[in-house]
């Protein structure tokens, strides 16, 4: 896997399900967590979006400005979807800063001839 350009693609695809199920999970399958952890997660998820996002061979700004989007529009998805989860500008904060962070990441990351 990874290397051919379809190969490079799937790590992204399965962190975009991923972020799907945590992301609109309803309030009722959530499990509790210490105060903090959303933010975490959200940072990691997003992190893990970007840096598979480079690794599928996506331009940085275009997957930056793609995860902004999905940031905004999975909160505002929250907070009117019938799940009982609420949209917070917040996490929305927290998503951008990790995707931010994971293209970061990826370029210090040594390159390999595929």
């Amino acid at each position: 896997m990874g290397k051919t350009p379809f190969g490079r693609f799937v790590p992204l695809a399965i962190a975009i399900v991923l972020s799907l199920v945590v992301f609109f999970t309803p309030a009722s399958g959530v499990p509790t967590a210490p105060a903090g952890t959303d933010k975490v997660i959200h940072l990691l998820l997003f992190a893990l979006l970007a840096v598979t996002g480079r690794w599928a061979g996506l331009r940085a700004t275009t997957l930056l400005l793609g995860l902004l989007v999905y940031a905004g529009a999975s909160e505002v998805a929250q907070a009117i979807l019938p799940i009982g989860r609420d949209g917070d500008v917040w996490d929305a904060a927290v998503d951008v800063t990790g995707a931010v962070l994971g293209v970061g990441l990826f370029s210090l990351l040594p390159r390999r001839r595929i």
